[in-house]
């Protein structure tokens, strides 16, 4: 990485090169780059594990329970999906806290998003790569919990109710 400039600048301008060059990391072909997405997935596996437990223990007082899928094959492509979900989410009925990977049948490489937050590129071919996405898989999350308050209120939200906090 070029340590000149910001993290989150070098991985853009990475991303806008492989754009540019029709290439995903070094794959030219859709299942060289479903091969390295397929890699890409358990090297973010703890990273978005870690973002939704610390959202469950702070904010859910740890009564969510994180599910994911894995490496899986759907009529868009192929995804992997982390969820949080959460008896008040549920009762509300609105969508977990969810963390999705994906590499859409007609996109050029794979991206990271929310259930209701947009896309960011998804560029992790090494564990470093992985660790540095902490940081984007806190903020997704973090946006997906602010964003399903809005869609019912902050009861949702067991820290906002329990007494003494």
């Amino acid at each position: 990485m070029d340590e000149s400039r910001p993290g989150y600048t070098a991985e853009l301008l990475r991303h806008f090169a492989d754009l540019r060059d029709g290439v995903h990391g070094n794959a030219v072909s859709r299942q060289d780059k479903e091969q390295l997405f397929a890699k890409a997935v358990p090297l973010l596996d703890p990273y978005a594990r870690q973002a939704l437990t610390e959202i469950n223990d702070d904010l859910l007082l740890r009564t969510g329970e994180i599910r994911s899928t894995g490496v899986r094959s759907t009529k868009h492509g192929i995804d992997a999906v982390w969820a949080l979900t959460w008896p008040e989410q549920r009762d509300a009925g609105i969508s977990p806290v969810t963390l999705h990977a994906f590499y859409g049948a007609g996109f050029h490489h794979p991206h990271l998003r929310g259930v209701t937050v947009g896309d960011w590129p998804l560029n992790v071919f090494t564990e470093e790569q992985a660790t540095a996405k902490l940081a984007t898989l806190r903020e997704i999350a973090a946006a997906d919990v602010h964003n399903l308050v809005f869609q019912r209120d902050y009861r949702i939200i067991p820290a906002t109710v329990r007494q003494g906090r």
